[in-house]
C-alpha cells in the first residue's frame, strides 16, 4: 500500500544526485509513495540551490512540479504566526524556515508521513506534543 509523503529537502536531492550517499535509498522511497509528494517554497529552493551543479536534476525538479507529481501545499503568508512559534520553540537547534514549514504540513497533513535525511525531525513535534511519523533510513 502507497503512503502519502511530505518531502523535506535531502531525500529530494538524493533522489537527482546519484553521487549522494543515500541515493539508492532515496529511489526505493520515491517508488513506494503515493504521488503527490507534498513540498513548501523553502524545501524547493534548498534543492535547487544543492542540485545548482545539476542543471538536469534542476529542471527534473520542475518537471515534476509541472506533471504534478510535487504538489506545493503550503503558503508561507498563510501560516507565518504557527511557523514563528515552531522557530521560536526549537531556536536551541536551530530550526530552518524549511523545517519549519515540512513540521506545519505535518500538522496540516496528518496522514502523510515525513520523508527526510534530517534527524532533527525526530526532535520536532507536531501540535506541540506528537511525535511526527517519519520515513527516513
Amino acid at each position: 500500500m502507497a503512503r502519502a509523503a511530505i518531502a523535506d529537502t535531502g531525500p529530494l536531492v538524493a533522489y537527482f544526485d546519484r553521487g549522494e550517499r543515500n541515493h539508492a535509498w532515496a529511489v526505493e522511497r520515491m517508488r513506494e509513495l503515493e504521488p503527490p509528494l507534498l513540498v513548501c517554497e523553502p524545501v524547493l529552493v534548498e534543492a535547487m540551490h544543492l542540485l545548482a551543479d545539476l542543471p538536469k536534476a534542476q529542471d527534473a525538479v520542475l518537471g515534476l512540479l509541472e506533471t504534478g507529481a510535487l504538489r506545493v501545499a503550503l503558503h508561507i503568508d498563510e501560516h507565518v504566526p504557527a511557523l514563528r512559534a515552531l522557530h521560536r520553540k526549537y531556536r536551541d537547534r536551530p530550526m530552518s524556515l524549511a523545517d519549519a514549514c515540512v513540521v506545519r504540513m505535518a500538522e496540516l497533513f496528518e496522514s502523510h508521513a515525513v520523508l527526510t535525511l534530517d534527524s532533527d525531525f525526530s526532535v520536532y513535534r507536531k501540535h506541540g506534543r506528537a511525535p511526527l511519523e517519519l520515513i527516513n533510513p
